[in-house]
């Protein structure tokens, strides 16, 4: 089984969220290193799964859409992270992306939608 490999559309280019993500050696690109800023988050959605990443995003109500309409027409996705944004610190994100990292493969993640609130310790 292969961890988790991440994919920050530009919702999450934050540089203090991509510093701890990476001192913590969790493996993310961001749009800005691919240089994807202002694609379509369909198109988004299609080079994260050919580049076998999870995207993770801010923007629930796009993505939710995206995942339904995906498992609707049976395309793949190599699974989509979500969180409600400004409600979490850059250090809640971080336990919630490690719990899930340490509890789920890239293969437990194929065409799953995931909410990242549901591994965030609420009393952190």
């Amino acid at each position: 089984m292969s961890q988790i490999r991440l994919y920050l559309d530009e919702d999450t280019v934050e540089k203090s969220l991509i510093k701890a993500f990476c001192n913590a050696n969790l493996d993310v690109v961001t749009v800005a290193d691919v240089s994807r800023q202002s694609y379509p988050d369909d198109q988004q959605l299609i080079w994260a799964t050919e580049q076998g990443r999870a995207i993770y995003s801010y923007n629930r109500r796009d993505f939710c859409c995206l995942h339904n309409e995906f498992l609707a027409i049976e395309r793949n996705h190599a699974g989509i992270i979500l969180l409600q944004q400004q409600r979490y610190s850059v250090g809640q994100q971080l336990q919630g992306l490690l719990k899930l990292v340490a509890t789920h493969s890239a293969e437990d993640m194929v065409n799953q939608l995931v909410f990242l609130s549901a591994y965030i310790d609420k009393s952190y």
